[in-house]
């Protein structure tokens, strides 16, 4: 058997070897972006980098799909950051679960924008501030953000991709691991929600502060030690707060689904990876059995339908929109053959999106 010596020895080489493949690499998606240049197109394609993780998650190796995801999307986003840097827009400040997103879509090498609202994500972006943004747009137990909902309708953005984050929420408290003397925890509406039941057996007597975001409420955190907040991993280390309590939300698999936005000119639509998702917003006139008639176009080409939310329309009272979520790219021709005579149907009718769907 070697000893650890010698076998730290032999993983310094690799890692040299592995460091002499990354150069190359690098080299290589340095020449891409000057062909890119010439013929105008985007630096960023997530089409291209969800083909590429597939075709290593699919190779044999001793590593985790998951691993080999995170390992290669690291090395792409230190690589397109040859090229240019993405200006990505979350929702603020650093330490969120929006940045926390961002990052794993792009890789730590773009550039943060934190912003102060959902609504700041969305200026930045449709404006130019930000390429790119990321906001959240449903929980797996507290249902969609509505803001979002509302924010895609009317922007001039559309979805490119996204994200299905794990939350697993902690209860941070600044220079101290007990919750003795807490007064007040703060929490963005959502995870106060989703910590609901552990609140009300472990705090009952603690305020219930709503804050901007769970990095906000981190900071908050930080000014007193009577105050809590509901927040990552990520906003402990970023604002130096003990973790009193870890994973303190009400459902074990509570997940959210984020989408990255931008506008049309800076990345058009993806193009297809064979796992694809289309986004879209419908209304239909008010009549008897137009709800039913808008879903026989998908059961007649055989789209599948993933997500199917109301949302109140601001034109007229009980007036609705809905909001549809389908497996299959716009390319597809019976996604094409569906939403041709779905579109003849409606009253309204916009693309959110088409995008690569999330395999997290």
């Amino acid at each position: 058997m070697k000893s650890l010596s010698q076998l730290r020895t032999e993983i310094d080489a690799v890692d040299q070897q592995i460091l002499a493949l990354l150069n190359q690499r690098a080299a290589l998606a340095h020449a891409v972006g000057e062909v890119k240049k010439l013929d105008g197109s985007p630096v960023f394609r997530p089409d291209r980098e969800a083909a590429v993780i597939a075709k290593m998650q699919a190779a044999q190796s001793q590593l985790k799909p998951e691993g080999i995801a995170a390992i290669w999307r690291e090395v792409m986003s230190a690589c397109r950051a040859l090229e240019e840097t993405q200006k990505v827009a979350f929702l603020g400040p650093k330490g969120t679960y929006s940045e926390e997103a961002a990052i794993e879509f792009f890789g730590s090498s773009m550039g943060a924008l934190p912003c102060q609202s959902i609504d700041e994500v969305f200026r930045a972006t449709a404006s130019g501030g930000a390429e790119f943004g990321v906001v959240p747009i449903e929980n797996s137990t507290e249902g969609v953000i509505a803001r979002t909902m509302d924010l895609l309708l009317a922007s001039n953005v559309h979805i490119v991709g996204n994200v299905s984050l794990k939350v697993r929420h902690n209860l941070l408290r600044h220079s101290s691991d007990s919750m003795d003397g807490i007064t007040a925890v703060y929490g963005h509406p959502q995870a106060l929600a989703q910590c609901h039941a552990w609140l009300s057996q472990h705090l009952p007597h603690a305020e219930r502060r709503v804050a901007s975001s769970n990095a906000e409420g981190a900071r908050q955190a930080r000014l007193d030690q009577a105050f809590a907040a509901i927040a990552s991993s990520r906003a402990a280390t970023e604002f130096g707060l003990q973790t009193v309590a870890k994973a303190i939300q009400d459902e074990a698999h509570n997940r959210t689904r984020f989408a990255v936005i931008c506008r049309p000119e800076v990345l058009p639509i993806p193009e297809k990876t064979g796992n694809d998702a289309i986004s879209l917003v419908v209304s239909v006139k008010n009549q008897p059995g137009a709800l039913h008639d808008l879903l026989v176009p998908l059961k007649t080409h055989g789209v599948s339908m993933t997500r199917f939310e109301s949302r109140p329309a601001r034109s007229a009272e009980w007036e609705y929109n809905f909001y549809i979520d389908l497996v299959g790219h716009l390319d597809d021709a019976a996604v094409s053959a569906a939403l041709a005579e779905l579109q003849t149907l409606c009253a309204f009718y916009k693309v959110l999106g088409c995008y690569p769907a999330a395999t997290s």
